[in-house]
C-alpha cells in the first residue's frame, strides 16, 4: 500500500490481542536502542527530508528489525468523541503483509452485525465473515480491501516511510509548545490517475521521532483539510511504536479545530507468536 489512508466513516479498522511487554511511554527522549544486527544499509539520501525520515526509522527501528519479530498480535481500541467504541484483535505476519482483524466489539464499524466480525488477507484474497459465515457483500469486500493493508500500514508506518516510491520535502522548522521540529512533507509515486495522500511529518528535533503528522485521506476526498495526528510512543522489544494516538481536523499549518478527538490504542502487543499462515485464509 504506497499511501497511507484513514477510513474516517468506515472507521480505521481495529485491533489485536496479546501479551504486553512493558515499555517506555510518552514522547520524552527514549534510551537508545541496539540496532546493529539488523540494520538496512545506509541509502544515499536524494535531500535533507529523506535523511532526517532515515534517521527517524534508525531510531524507532527499520523494517528489517520489525521483520526480524516474524509477526505480531495486538488489540486496536478505536474511540470516537461520543464514546462509541471499537475493538479488534489484529494479526500480522510482515513477509507477505498478511492481515487478519476479529472485531470482538463493533459499535461503529457495521454496529447492525450482532455477534463477531472478521476479515483477512491471504496475501492474494480479501474476505470477511460474521459469526463465522462468510460475507459475499461486494460493498463490505470493498471495505475489507481498504481496511486491512490500511492497518498494517498504520502499524508499521514508521518503517515504511523508506519504501521505494516515497518523495520527501523537507519544508522548514517550526516550534510548537517548546519543541524544536523538522517539518518534512511525504507524498507517493503515482501514475496521476489514482489520487495519493499526502504526509506533513514533525521530527522532534531532540528525540528524532515524528511527534505528530499531518495527513490527507485521498480515498475520500479529504484533501484540501487534513487531519493532525499526535502520537507517543512505547518501547515494545526494541521497536519503538506509537501506541497511544489521536486525531482531528487540522489546518496546513497544523492548527486543529476545537472539536474533541478521535482516540487510538494498540495495547497487549506481543511479537513472534508463530502465527500460521492458515490464521489468514477464510
Amino acid at each position: 500500500m504506497k499511501a497511507l489512508t484513514l477510513s474516517l466513516a468506515l472507521s480505521l479498522v481495529l485491533a489485536s490481542c496479546g501479551k504486553t511487554t512493558k515499555s517506555n511511554s510518552t514522547n520524552e527522549p527514549v534510551p537508545e536502542t541496539s540496532h546493529t544486527t539488523q540494520e538496512e544499509a545506509q541509502p544515499a539520501f536524494t535531500n535533507k527530508g529523506h535523511e532526517l525520515i532515515y534517521n527517524m526509522t534508525q531510531k524507532v527501528g527499520d523494517y528489517n528489525q520489525l521483520r526480524s519479530k516474524n509477526d505480531v498480535v495486538y488489540t486496536y481500541t478505536y474511540q470516537t468523541p461520543d464514546g462509541k467504541t471499537d475493538i479488534v484483535t489484529e494479526k500480522y505476519i510482515f513477509d507477505g503483509e498478511l492481515s487478519y482483524g476479529k472485531y470482538v466489539q463493533h459499535e461503529r464499524t457495521l454496529p447492525e452485525y450482532e455477534g463477531i466480525l472478521e476479515q483477512g488477507y491471504d496475501g492474494t484474497e480479501y474476505w470477511m465473515k460474521h459469526n463465522g459465515e462468510l460475507v459475499t457483500d461486494a460493498k463490505l469486500l470493498k471495505a475489507v480491501k481498504f481496511n486491512r493493508p490500511t492497518n498494517f500500514y498504520w502499524f508499521t508506518m514508521m518503517q515504511k516511510l523508506m519504501d521505494d516510491g516515497v518523495i520527501y520535502e523537507h519544508i522548514g522548522e517550526q516550534t510548537i509548545a517548546n519543541k524544536n521540529y523538522d517539518v518534512v512533507k511525504i507524498s507517493f509515486e503515482s501514475d496521476d490517475t489514482v489520487a495519493t495522500d499526502i504526509y506533513q511529518v514533525y521530527i522532534n528535533k531532540e528525540t528524532q521521532l515524528i511527534d505528530q503528522f499531518l495527513f490527507t485521506v485521498a480515498d475520500f476526498g479529504v484533501i484540501d483539510t487534513p487531519f493532525l495526528m499526535t502520537l507517543a510512543y512505547e518501547n515494545i522489544d526494541g521497536i519503538l511504536l506509537p501506541t497511544q494516538r489521536a486525531y482531528k481536523k487540522s489546518d496546513w499549518n497544523a492548527i486543529v479545530t476545537d472539536q474533541p478527538a478521535i482516540k487510538v490504542t494498540w495495547s497487549d502487543i506481543t511479537f513472534n507468536t508463530n502465527l500460521s499462515t492458515d490464521v489468514f485464509k477464510k
